[in-house]
Order: C-alpha cells, then structure tokens, then sequence
C-alpha cells in the first residue's frame, strides 16, 4: 500500500515524533509525584538514560513506546514502505535495549520497563500501582 502523505508531509510527521517528555513519561510521572516519589528525569550518565531515576529507591523507569521499541502488541506495526530499512531500525533498538538493561542490572539497578499500550487511556491504571509495588520491593524486580 501507497503512503499516502507526501514525502515532505511525511517528513514533517517525523520530525514531530519526541523522544522526551512523551504523555506516557508525563502520566508516569506524575502518578510516582502524587504518591510521594521524587526522581530524576532522562539521566545521561546511566546507560540508556532512563525516563525516570529513583536513586533512593536505586530504580530505573524506561517507558517505551511500542513502535519504537518492539511490543508485541496491537499498536505495533511493521511499516511497509522502506521494511529493510525499518527493521534495522527497529532490531538495533530492541538489541540496544537489552544491553543497557542488563548493564544497569549488573551495576545494581532495579530496572522497570512499562509500555506505552499498558497505561494508554486507562483511568484507573492498575500498571502504576504495581509500579509502585515495584519499587518499594513487594514485588518482582521487572515489570
């Protein structure tokens, strides 16, 4: 199937597409703020720089955007137009992935992973209040 944007529209659509400070990020935070969390945002000295650092808590938050980073889920979608180069793309995100969290694991970091589909439209969000189960460590080290 054609696209149906022209290249330059398409382009415009692209460059819109922000890598910090996403709505999911912003509702995350907020619910961790409300329940008496303070953290740090987008931390460039730790691999990956996660969404959200909790040192107290030595926790890590990435949200993910399912697109971007692979969620087998209903929101993701192989493009069809340019496929070598998107899944390329797409793999060295998901491998590039991995290795930061298994280094922030192996330097002692809880890390939680939540995707943008398990928070999206959700009033009452189940997914943060595991979250904080999480951290505080009534439950599981990753999400």
């Amino acid at each position: 199937m054609a696209d149906v944007l022209t290249p330059g529209q398409r382009h415009k659509n692209m460059v819109a597409i922000k890598g910090k400070n996403t709505k999911p990020e912003e509702l995350v935070r907020k619910y961790l703020f409300s329940q008496g969390f303070r953290y740090r945002k987008n931390d460039k000295k730790l691999p990956g720089t996660p969404d959200i650092v909790l040192p107290k808590y030595r926790t890590v938050i990435f949200v993910n955007g399912c697109f971007w980073h692979h969620h087998d889920c209903r929101y993701f979608k192989w493009p069809a137009t340019n496929p070598d180069f998107w899944k390329k793309k797409i793999e060295d995100n998901v491998s590039r992935d991995k290795r930061n969290y298994e280094k922030l694991k192996s330097d002692g970091w809880n890390v939680i992973v939540i995707w943008e589909c398990e928070i999206r439209k959700r009033k009452d969000n189940k997914v943060l209040e595991h979250l904080v189960k999480c951290i505080i460590g009534e439950e599981g080290d990753e999400k």
